[in-house]
């Protein structure tokens, strides 16, 4: 049987310019996605997220694969490229306006 586990990263508020998740250690897991729920906009802001990596937790580097970027409300998922190691953040941006976020990463293995 495998594990599962979804985790809160940033909580239901407004968010604009460029910042990072909070980190989360997920090298049990063979898989992870990242849930970006945007409930509400305002203005035309526009979301580019690009999965970074730690093996460490402190030192971080993108991993490789092209940032994602989306408008609009609803649900949106970063989907994470197998052999990810130990740590999982996301590098946000939102230009053009601002989002109210929920965002998670569920991770199994």
């Amino acid at each position: 049987m495998k594990m599962f586990n979804d985790s809160h990263l940033e909580v239901k508020k407004f968010f604009k310019g460029k910042f990072e998740t909070h980190p989360y250690e997920a090298g049990w897991a063979d898989e992870a996605i990242f849930f970006i729920m945007v409930e509400k906009i305002e203005g035309s802001p526009v979301f580019t997220g690009q999965v970074q990596l730690s093996q460490d937790g402190v030192n971080w580097s993108d991993d490789g694969s092209s940032p994602v970027s989306f408008s609009g409300t609803g649900l949106h998922i970063i989907k994470v490229q197998p052999n990810f190691g130990n740590y999982l953040r996301l590098a946000v941006s939102i230009e053009g306006g601002e989002m109210f976020l929920n965002l998670h990463i569920a991770c199994k293995g």
